[in-house]
């Protein structure tokens, strides 16, 4: 079919590689078809004059006016989930917030239509990712518009805190005056641990600098040099949570940071400190929080965000006469609530045109067979990375990962990008809450000071398999687990597929195989007989079920590495006693 000329059009294609000289831009995988034999995929948006825009949320007027440049804009708020998907079909964009779920059943009902889904803001819990790319939906959000905002929030909670302003306000509309009872602290000369050294944390790290106050950060992927460039020095995890006046919040909510302020961590903390968290809720213990304030390891706490919204009337925390509360305020002022809708508004068009947008958090079709051939070792490139990245410890950060591929085909026959894009998803998501892609990988790696280069072995035999094996390293950096360290200095981690299945083949200098399902714990241990009934049997008192179990060593009776993967979790009582095996050196448990 001939498009007119007047017809949307969208070409899907990857963004151009630059790591690697000898990439081809190619199908991944394919090794049995030229380029010139594969037919270019367009997707016909629409036949009329303009494409269809649905906004099922309010959005700010700036925004609306692009949107109406460039297609037919249907502004329908309150729908039903029914009426959303009878909309749908007919449009070939969707524009929401956060009160519209973009599920499996919208994309179905849009039967093949609906090519762009906007967030207007940055969190996308409401549309399903894999939904949207099973269906070939690019997805993209909104995420730098309110960063001054929430940075400025986070700011007016910590003067409000710190002058008890919200208290001293209610005491006198009570018709009180209790100008003792409400002595504040000064900030001049005080410790501001910024937690989360991204857009919203170093603009936090601005306006404390201004206001006198001495301000350190922690992010083990902040640049060292765009630290000092405003006088802030980069200092590890619980450096900065043992040695600052004033804890602020910037980190995302995932796995690694979950309650991330917990007793344990509580319990570090210099007396007296004071928390503000204009980030997520969830990566606060809120029953840990209550308690640090009643024992006085905590003084105050200013919150915007809650683990759940709204929080009961009856929280605890909430009631807290030393807590501040606001409803989750930080993108709330009218230029923030512009810009996004600016932001979201180019973000769809351009997508709609054809342009790949860097705030993409979904990655492009990729064909059936390709993904058929490469999947294994898809997962075994983010397997890989989430790895290295838990073994990292200190250092300058991760800025230098080198990836070796071993592969028997020609340099033609193998495009890395997909893998390299899930090396970079496995590094960088389990302390972020960026999604990582085939779209993103390579912007996201370069926003964040991480240079990611590629090297290849040709090895001889049968080109059958994509790849014999895949090792990631980490350079200058530090680890958690000493024996991750190779000879030339790196973190380093090694793995291959074996019958479809991804496994850890090589830690550091120790050769190991063991299956990357589930979770896994090293032991550098002293080789002798017993060690594996002692480790077993730990786990199998709290009936944690061992999947595969394997032993490196350098020679008999000498230091020996044991990989451990386990299907659940282990408790920390069980993890401590494995510790205390008089043969074990050292040992670290990782969540894949």
């Amino acid at each position: 079919m001939a498009a007119s000329a007047s017809s949307a059009i969208l070409k899907l294609s990857s963004p151009s590689t630059t790591t690697a000289t000898w990439l081809r831009h190619r199908p991944l995988g394919l090794s049995s078809l030229s380029l010139r034999d594969q037919p270019r995929r367009f997707i016909v948006l629409s036949m009329d004059a303009k494409p269809t825009i649905l906004v099922s949320e309010k959005l700010g007027e700036a925004g609306l006016n692009l949107l109406k440049e460039f297609a037919n804009v249907d502004c329908s708020y309150n729908l039903s989930s029914e009426e959303l998907c009878t909309k749908i079909s007919l449009c070939d964009a969707l524009i929401v917030r956060s009160g519209t779920k973009v599920n499996r059943e919208v994309f179905e009902s849009s039967a093949g239509r609906l090519k762009v889904v906007g967030r207007a803001g940055v969190g996308i819990d409401n549309v399903d990712l894999a939904a949207a790319t099973e269906h070939g939906c690019l997805v993209v959000n909104a995420p730098t518009a309110n960063t001054v905002a929430a940075a400025e929030h986070g700011i007016a909670l910590l003067t409000s805190m710190a002058r008890n302003i919200a208290q001293a306000d209610a005491s006198v509309k009570a018709g009180k005056w209790e100008r003792n009872k409400y002595v504040g602290v000064s900030l001049v000369g005080k410790t501001l641990a910024v937690m989360g050294f991204g857009k919203v944390g170093s603009e936090v790290a601005r306006r404390a600098k201004g206001l006198g106050m001495h301000v350190i950060a922690h992010d083990p992927y902040a640049p060292a040099d765009r630290a000092h460039a405003i006088g802030v020095e980069l200092v590890s995890f619980d450096m900065a949570i043992s040695t600052a006046d004033f804890i602020s919040l910037h980190m995302p909510l995932t796995a690694a940071t979950s309650k991330i302020l917990n007793d344990e961590n509580f319990a570090k903390m210099k007396k007296g400190v004071r928390i503000i968290n204009v980030a997520r809720g969830g990566v606060i213990d809120e029953e840990a929080l209550v308690k640090a304030i009643d024992a006085g390891i905590v003084a105050q706490a200013a919150l915007d965000v809650f683990t759940v919204e709204p929080p009961p009337k009856d929280s605890k925390l909430v009631q807290h006469e030393n807590v501040i509360a606001t409803p989750h305020l930080g993108a709330s002022t009218m230029e923030a609530q512009e810009g996004v809708a600016i932001e979201i508004a180019e973000a769809v068009v351009g997508a709609l045109k054809g342009e790949l947008a860097a705030t993409a958090v979904n990655a492009p079709m990729v064909p059936a067979q390709v993904l058929t051939e490469l999947k294994p070792y898809v997962a075994l490139a983010e397997k890989l990375g989430r790895l290295a990245v838990q073994l990292v410890a200190g250092g300058d950060g991760v800025k230098t990962v080198k990836v070796t591929y071993a592969s028997a085909r020609a340099p033609d026959d193998l495009d890395t990008r997909l893998l390299r894009a899930m090396i970079t998803k496995g590094l960088i998501e389990p302390i972020s809450s960026v999604f990582v892609n085939l779209v993103n990988a390579d912007f996201t790696a370069k926003q964040r000071g991480l240079r990611i280069t590629e090297e290849r072995i040709i090895l001889d035999g049968s080109p059958e398999n994509p790849l014999e094996s895949v090792k990631v390293q980490i350079a200058n950096v530090e680890s958690k687990f000493a024996s991750a360290i190779s000879d030339s200095g790196e973190v380093t981690v090694e793995g291959r597929v074996k019958d479809g299945i991804p496994h850890l083949t090589k830690v550091g200098s120790f050769e190991v195989d063991v299956s990357l399902e589930g979770s896994l714990i090293l032991c550098r241990q002293v080789d002798q007989p017993g060690m594996i009934g002692k480790v077993g049997s730990i786990l199998g008192e709290e009936n944690v079920n061992v999947s595969f179990m394997s032993v490196g060593r350098i020679a008999p009776r000498k230091q020996a590495v044991m990989a451990i993967g386990v299907d659940e979790e282990p408790s920390k009582q069980s993890l401590k006693r494995i510790g205390e095996i008089s043969a074990v050196e050292e040992f670290v448990y990782l969540k894949l």
